[in-house]
Formats: C-alpha cells, sequence, structure tokens
C-alpha cells in the first residue's frame, strides 16, 4: 500500500513484471477433484471446461492448447493455467465462483483478451473464466434504445444488431470484431467515439455481477434515473474484474447519425494539430463526433500494412495527420462545414493538404489510416505500448522526449549506430487528452524496461497526467498507481477491493489493492 503523498513521491517507485511476482502460497491449485466439482454444476462440461489435467468429464488439452488463453494478443504477458471455464449462464458462473471460494482458488476473468496491460490473462495458475460462451442479446427496445446483453457478446456484433434499428454502440475500439462488451465495461473502454458520447460511466445503465463468493448482482436495470442510494455499478465499471464478474450490461445507444463524413489533413507541427483542434471545434460544433492524431512516423508505418484497404492518401508526405469526423443529419450541411473548415485552414496555412472523403467506401479507406496503427506497429517487431492521457498541449511532448531518451542511453536504431528500439511514435485523441505512445523494439528486452519504466511514469506524474486513459492498470501499471493517484485514494479502493473479495481470489496480482 502506497502512503506516500504526491509532493514527496520518491524518484523511483518500483514497477512490477511477471518475473518479480511470487506466487501466493495461499491459492489453492488446480487438482482433477476440483474439476469435477466444476463438471457437477455445468450443464455440458465437456464444451465447458478444457484442462491439460487428465481424468474427468472435461476436454484433455495439452498445454500448448491453451496458450490462446495464457498468453496476450502481443506476446508479452504468459500465465501457467491449466483449466478454462466457459460457463453458458450467470446461474453457472455464480456457482463455479462459489466452488472457487470455498476452495481458496485463484480466478481470472477473460473477455475477448485484447488488452494492453496483461489484466485478462493468469500470472500464474489461477482458473480462467472465460465469458465467450455468454453472447446473447436479451433485449432491444427500439423507442429508448435500451440494449440489455449478456457480458460475452462482441461489440461489432452488438453494433450490427442496434443497427437493424437505427441505433449504434456509444463506443467504437480498433478491437470491436473480437473484444467483449464485459471487457469494455471492466475496463472502462473509451475508444474513437469518447469526444461525442462520453465514457461508459454515463452510457451504462445496469450491471449484473457474480461477486467473488457467487452471489448474483441484480443490478440490471434499464432506467435513465435512478436516484436511490449508491450507484453501485459504478464500482464496476473500470474495476478490471478485481471485485466481481460482470455477466450482463445493459446501456443507452444513441441514434446513429444519418450523415456521417471524414477528413484528414496533413499538418506541419503538433501545434498546428491544436490549432486545427481549436477551429474543428468551432466550425463543426455540434457534429464533431471524432478528432484523432498520426504521427508521421505512425503514417509510414500504416503504409506498410495491407490490411484494412490502407493507402497513401496524399502525394508528400506530413510531419502529422489529423482525422476528423462528422456525424449529423444532412449530408450537404455536413460537407459544406468541412470543405469550408479545409479552404480556411489552408488560406492560413495551418494545415498542408487535406482529403475529404466522397462516398462510403473513402470513409472506411480514411479511417483505415487510423485503425490500423496497432497491428502495423506489431508487424515492425515487439512493442511497448503506454496508454496515457496528460493536458494536451503536453501530448506529443512525451514522444520526442522519449526519443532523445532512448537516444542518450545508446538503445535508438540509428545509422552507423544499432540499437534495440527501432522506432518511437503517438496517436491518439486529441479531444481528451488521450496519447498511445508506441515503442518498437527488436525483442522484449530488460534493458529497455528499465530505460522505459519509471522513468515515463515520472514524466507523466510531472504534467499531472495519468499512467492509463484506457486498458487500465493489469499487472503492467499495477503498482505505478501512485503516479497518478493521491495514497488516500489508493487506502480506499484497496478497501473496496478487500470489502467485495476479503480472500483476494478475483484477478489476483493486479491492479492497486489486489495480493
Amino acid at each position: 500500500m502506497l502512503l506516500i503523498r504526491r509532493a514527496f513521491l520518491p524518484a523511483r517507485l518500483a514497477v512490477r513484471t511477471y518475473a518479480t511476482v511470487p506466487r501466493d502460497p495461499r491459492f489453492a491449485q488446480v487438482t482433477p477433484a476440483l474439476l469435477n466439482q466444476f463438471a457437477g454444476v455445468l450443464s455440458s462440461p465437456k464444451s465447458s471446461i478444457l484442462s491439460s489435467l487428465t481424468g474427468g468429464p472435461w476436454t484433455t488439452v495439452e498445454a500448448d492448447d491453451l496458450a490462446t488463453f495464457n498468453e496476450d494478443w502481443m506476446g508479452k504477458y504468459k500465465g501457467k493455467s491449466t483449466c478454462v471455464v466457459r460457463p453458458k449462464s450467470t446461474e453457472e458462473l455464480a456457482q463455479i465462483m462459489r466452488i472457487c471460494y470455498d476452495n481458496d482458488v485463484a480466478i481470472v476473468p477473460q473477455g475477448g483478451n485484447t488488452g494492453l496491460v496483461g489484466g485478462g490473462v493468469p500470472v500464474h495458475d489461477e482458473v480462467v473464466i472465460s465469458l465467450a460462451s455468454m453472447n446473447r442479446v436479451r433485449s432491444f427496445d427500439a423507442t429508448s434504445g435500451t440494449l440489455v446483453c449478456d457480458a460475452g457478446c462482441i461489440l461489432e456484433n452488438l453494433d450490427a444488431h442496434v443497427g437493424q434499428h437505427g441505433y449504434m454502440m456509444p463506443l467504437d475500439l480498433g478491437a470491436k470484431g473480437t473484444c467483449h462488451i464485459g471487457g469494455n465495461v471492466a475496463t472502462n473502454a473509451g475508444g474513437l467515439r469518447f469526444l461525442r458520447y462520453g465514457s461508459l460511466h454515463g452510457s451504462v445503465l445496469g450491471l449484473e455481477v457474480v461477486l467473488p463468493n457467487g452471489e448474483i448482482l441484480h443490478n440490471l436495470g434499464t432506467l435513465r434515473k435512478d436516484n436511490t442510494g449508491f450507484d453501485l455499478k459504478q464500482l464496476f465499471i473500470g474495476s478490471e474484474g478485481t471485485i466481481g464478474i460482470i455477466t450482463g450490461v445493459s446501456i443507452a445507444t444513441p441514434r446513429r447519425p444519418l450523415a456521417t463524413n471524414v477528413a484528414v489533413f496533413g499538418v506541419p507541427s503538433f501545434e498546428a494539430v491544436q490549432t486545427t483542434f481549436q477551429r474543428t471545434k468551432k466550425h463543426c460544433a455540434e457534429i464533431l463526433s471524432a478528432y484523432e492524431f498520426i504521427d508521421g512516423e505512425t503514417y509510414g508505418l500504416v503504409q506498410t500494412n495491407p490490411s484494412r484497404g490502407v493507402r497513401d492518401v496524399f502525394a508528400e508526405r506530413h510531419p502529422m495527420y489529423v482525422l476528423i469526423e462528422t456525424s449529423g443529419s444532412c449530408k450537404a450541411h455536413d460537407d459544406e462545414k468541412l470543405q469550408g473548415l479545409l479552404e480556411e485552414l489552408l488560406e492560413e496555412g495551418i494545415v498542408n493538404d487535406g482529403v475529404l472523403a466522397q462516398d462510403e467506401s473513402q470513409v472506411h479507406t480514411l479511417w483505415a489510416l487510423r485503425e490500423s496503427a496497432p497491428e502495423s506497429y506489431a508487424r515492425q517487431g515487439k512493442v511497448y505500448k503506454y496508454d496515457i492521457s496528460m493536458p494536451i498541449e503536453r501530448m506529443y511532448e512525451l514522444v520526442e522526449h522519449m526519443r532523445e531518451h532512448y537516444d542518450k542511453a545508446g538503445l535508438l536504431d540509428k545509422p552507423g549506430r544499432p540499437g534495440l528500439v527501432k522506432a518511437v511514435g503517438g496517436y491518439g485523441h486529441v479531444g481528451d487528452g488521450n496519447l498511445h505512445i508506441n515503442i518498437v523494439a527488436e525483442r522484449y528486452d530488460p534493458s529497455i524496461e528499465e530505460a522505459t519504466v519509471p522513468h515515463i511514469y515520472e514524466w507523466i506524474r510531472d504534467v499531472r497526467g495519468s499512467v492509463s486513459a484506457e486498458h487500465g492498470l493489469g499487472l503492467a501499471k499495477a503498482n505505478a498507481i501512485g503516479y497518478s493517484k493521491e495514497p488516500l485514494m489508493v487506502e480506499y479502493m484497496q478497501r473496496i477491493k478487500s470489502l467485495f473479495d476479503p480472500k483476494g481470489l478475483l484477478n489476483p496480482y493486479k491492479v492497486s489493492g489486489s495480493v
């Protein structure tokens, strides 16, 4: 527990990695006898339990076959779980949780496993609870736009479902084809529509949650206004599965806009990115739905990625790029606003060039420049990703600072001087000060880790930013919370964790207050 106020933080706080987190001896190991207990409460144990252990009515697999559940998609975080349970209902999950609670077995809940901080994979041999089989849309009210669904529903599928009725999900992520809505809520995912529709703290109307002892919290309301006591659902939004497992979500969906358009501008500097943002808000006002920036390093890497129909839409490269999306009710009116904005910015020399989408196909082509950024970095090597927030005017300063930092440390790859760090680039959501900084390395190496952490967190602390804008803390940032939160706040988070999960069984070793 951190007990030092921000003003007196030491120069360095230790930040944990997998190699430095010992297994807690209080947790029991998974045995065939435990799996038999699981099988006894599941309707289809053969399809609901995968394990490398033998001797019972479950599907026995090789340890390598569990790699999908034991590793994150970047291959950076790797656990050693011998068992994956895929319940088909809230009641089945509740019984599994009760068995684990009675036997002191640690659990890690897992959705689409698209996180970046090791929050959805085991650290040691925790039982993996996959929500993938709980993927039913329970109801949709086309009058109010209220959706009620299982936590294992894929975000893109939900968007298509409500789209049939003229609505859309209030969040959009690059991983929308894989991520689960339960995981989105558990990490309070922000994404590309945050500027227009805000966070899930405002969109989620109710949650159904299974608590560590197997109790079910029935809070799956659909009311827009309910001012009766504490709003408990807010505790679970962003809790990263450490105090309960979300099994059902009730969420308000906005109407799908009648007209959507996208423009991409090439700009000379990050200062111009900020000026363009101010002008865009003035010109587009209520129809502005996204404002993203991409630096030249990222844009260049994106052009090497053949997926998603990516292509270079400019005759020459620029230091920075901004992507603007408008969502309104009249295409001619909205297009006129974008065209007027571009003309003004070009005349004043604020932007160098601009491209406006002329049809739906071109809208997708321009969005691909931004959405393919994460996978484009992943194609270059091993990637250290930091999803952080700070005052907008300081966003790109960190990218430049880290390049200089690696250069001084002799890690940056340069002509005549090979280095482990191949590239440092950034992109993100300018409207909410959320930077995605990516460090591409030849391999995951201790020397890079030591040069990066906690140096990057100290910089963020000094500008009063947050070490996690999206994705949460997970294992990667579990004890870095002191760089963003005061000790008293951390202490009360730990108290809440202890109240809901006194044995510390849920997603241990992660998030402040966990084991």
